[in-house]
């Protein structure tokens, strides 16, 4: 059964009636880049081929009524009170919202029932929230007819999870969620919010990305997150920068001679992964995805050491991947749990698995999930 399909059948059960149509928001992994986009910097997510289908139909009042599989029961709310939105419901509920702050009269638009079903993994660092944000955010656009760009969508989707949800992340995640093509990473300016498509080439390389998700569960609207975010608007405060995006490796000496260990630690990290997903880029224009495997590496060990964001079941899996074979791993996400990717060669993809599996029992963790992810294209209406 599709997603489409299962979306309907939550629908129907929870609404008794039909939606007339359905929006599709995938989740992400990020090639390389983290932390970097709250600090204006660059980023290199692509699409996945997981993701968030939202079945909806326009009501004639300004109720709204929520439904989805992985929770039990119906919300309702109104259009009148989208704020103080919590657990799942906050997602949907503050792309209604936030599409007010960008221009939408939430006083001349009528409400909506909506069933979501997602089979992006809660936690592991592929953006399951962003899925949905975007999914609600293209609904909501075509039964309200906002005619928005996908630029502002994806800003509305963060303005969602700033406020309402609670989360201080940056644009990388619904970005790449509504901008991402087939076989291709987006690279992202956060500042200008400028794009280009750069192609991964992954198939004729003979490779292919592995998630390893570590099923250590994160959530970023708790305290590491924002802890972080804080002492990287430290750095750039006492640098004289706007922000770390106008710091460069050259200046890191000064920084050293004017912060605090920690806070120039995580400066470093912001600095040095910027310059990283530049070179990642380069590396994919000129010579092809086997070219960037030391560069998954170092942004691996920046976050581990710099940033000090990962947890021993990421580094084991990074480890282990690039001992069995991979070209390079690294963590993906926020951290503090989560996912990480390799890159791996097809031949040699079942004895990575198989190894990684095998370190995890031998350590005690839990048994992580692996599976592929194929770059796919970003949001759309089906």
């Amino acid at each position: 059964m599709t997603s489409t399909n299962v979306a309907a059948d939550v629908f129907a059960a929870a609404f008794s009636a039909e939606p007339t149509g359905f929006a599709l928001g995938p989740g992400r992994a990020n090639l390389i880049g983290e932390h970097t986009d709250y600090n204006l910097g660059f980023v290199l997510p692509f699409a996945i081929d997981r993701s968030a289908v939202a079945a909806f139909r326009p009501r004639a009042d300004r109720q709204i009524r929520l439904a989805t599989d992985f929770a039990p029961g119906v919300i309702s709310s109104d259009l009148d009170h989208l704020d103080g939105a919590s657990g799942w419901a906050a997602y949907p509920l503050g792309v209604a919202w936030a599409l007010g702050e960008f221009g939408a009269d939430l006083s001349q638009v009528n409400g909506f029932d909506l069933a979501l079903h997602s089979d992006v993994p809660v936690g592991a660092g592929l953006s399951s929230s962003a899925a949905i944000e975007s999914a609600t955010a293209l609904a909501l656009d075509s039964m309200w007819g906002l005619g928005l760009d996908r630029r502002t969508l994806a800003r509305v989707g963060q303005r969602a999870e700033n406020v309402v949800v609670g989360a201080p992340t940056g644009i990388m995640d619904q970005s790449a969620s509504l901008l991402g093509e087939a076989d291709s990473a987006v690279f992202l300016d956060c500042r200008s919010l400028e794009s280009s498509a750069i192609p991964l080439g992954l198939d004729a390389a003979g490779l292919e990305i592995l998630v390893i998700d570590t099923r250590v569960s994160h959530a970023h609207a708790t305290g590491g997150y924002a802890t972080r975010r804080a002492q990287c608007e430290e750095g750039a405060r006492l640098l004289g920068a706007d922000s770390l995006r106008d710091v460069g490796v050259a200046d890191l000496d000064r920084a050293k001679a004017l912060l605090t260990d920690v806070v120039y630690r995580r400066v470093r990290h912001v600095v040095t992964e910027n310059q990283r997903v530049l070179d990642t880029v380069e590396a994919l224009r000129t010579s092809g995805p086997t070219g960037i495997g030391a560069l998954l590496d170092a942004s691996h060990v920046s976050m581990r050491d710099d940033f000090e964001i990962s947890v021993p079941e990421l580094d084991l899996a990074v480890e282990t991947a690039v001992a069995a074979g991979a070209l390079g791993a690294r963590m993906t996400g926020g951290g503090f749990g989560g996912s990480a990717i390799a890159l791996v060669p097809v031949d040699d993809a079942a004895q990575v698995q198989a190894a990684i599996t095998e370190a995890f029992q031998r350590a005690g963790f839990t048994t992580p999930v692996q599976f592929e992810v194929r770059a796919v294209a970003g949001a759309r209406l089906l």
